[in-house]
């Protein structure tokens, strides 16, 4: 088969697709033929070496959490899928940016008809961080959260939950998606210089909560809006440190009842995953060049 492999750390230049072994299925194993995978910024950080010392890579090295795909191949002892079966879920080994990838079969949650496939194999880390984040600051009906880069494939999502909690959004992010960011009933301030005066004059008052999905000064800025710590969630585990936090992510949202849940909602059209792009599996460099420096609305997809 043929899949993304990196050999040394580096930019998108050490990005290949190389033919390998689908690795041998365990018993309680599934292999999933993929037909979409959705890139993210933690393997760019990951591919470069800037995680090395939390999240190192052994080369060569794969890559992709995201997965949605149809089950081709099952071990022994599993139960819940059958053959032909259409699923989405996750990949815990660098894997799921290849034509075939082998699973635990309780990291699937059955696809929903009517839900695309570009969407289904976005949806794991972003809605899973997204949806924890969300819980963890606990937005209540008549609040004001701010969320910083409101427009990227956490953002987008997380946006959409805190208004569904019945909370009102003070969006940071690029003016170029205000439209997108303004249909789904958000107040959008342009990031950059001012940006506290700005959120200040958007939220009215103190925000209640904080959603940080960019790092940087934000969880100072937050503070400094008189946001309580313990109602603001970053992805900067040293600024959480820092100021002490929440930092609840896709680890603590990684469970199949949240996957399904949101699969759901996206199925129905109650939640909206923007797709900005679709690449061939070939084209990974693109696919990443595009998601590091142009900034995209919402999720890339590469599909085989």
């Amino acid at each position: 088969m043929r899949a993304v492999r990196f050999h040394r750390y580096g930019g998108t230049e050490v990005l290949d697709v190389e033919d390998v072994e689908p690795r041998a299925l365990q018993p309680h194993d599934v292999l999933v033929r993929m037909r979409a995978a959705g890139i993210n910024p933690g393997e760019a950080k990951i591919r470069s070496g800037e995680l090395r010392e939390r999240l190192p890579a052994t080369f060569p090295s794969g890559q992709g959490s995201d997965l949605a795909g149809t089950v081709v191949g099952i071990g022994p002892d599993v139960t819940r899928w059958q053959v032909g079966d259409d699923v989405l879920g996750w990949s815990w080994e660098r894997s799921s940016q290849a034509e075939y990838v082998a699973v635990p079969e309780d990291q699937l949650v059955a696809k929903p008809e009517g839900l695309a496939w570009e969407v289904a194999g976005a949806l794991y880390v972003s809605g899973c961080t997204a949806y924890a984040a969300v819980a963890a600051v606990a937005p209540r009906p008549g609040e004001t959260v701010v969320v910083s880069a409101a427009s990227g494939g956490v953002g987008s999502i997380a946006v959409q939950l805190v208004r569904r909690a019945g909370a009102d959004v003070v969006a940071v992010a690029s003016a170029r998606h205000q439209d997108w960011l303004e249909a789904h009933d958000a107040t959008v301030v342009p990031y950059g210089e001012g940006v506290a005066e700005r959120v200040r004059q958007a939220a009215g008052k103190a925000p209640d909560a904080f959603l940080d999905f960019y790092g940087g000064d934000y969880v100072r800025l937050a503070v400094d809006l008189g946001v309580p710590p313990d109602r603001i969630n970053t992805i900067d585990y040293a600024a959480a440190a820092t100021y002490g936090t929440r930092s609840d992510a896709s680890a603590e949202g990684t469970k199949p009842e949240i996957l399904a849940e949101l699969a759901g909602l996206a199925a129905t059209g109650a939640l909206e995953v923007p797709i900005s792009a679709v690449h061939p599996l070939a084209e990974v460099r693109q696919a990443f060049d595009q998601l590091e420096h142009a900034h995209p609305l919402g999720k890339i997809v590469l599909v085989p």
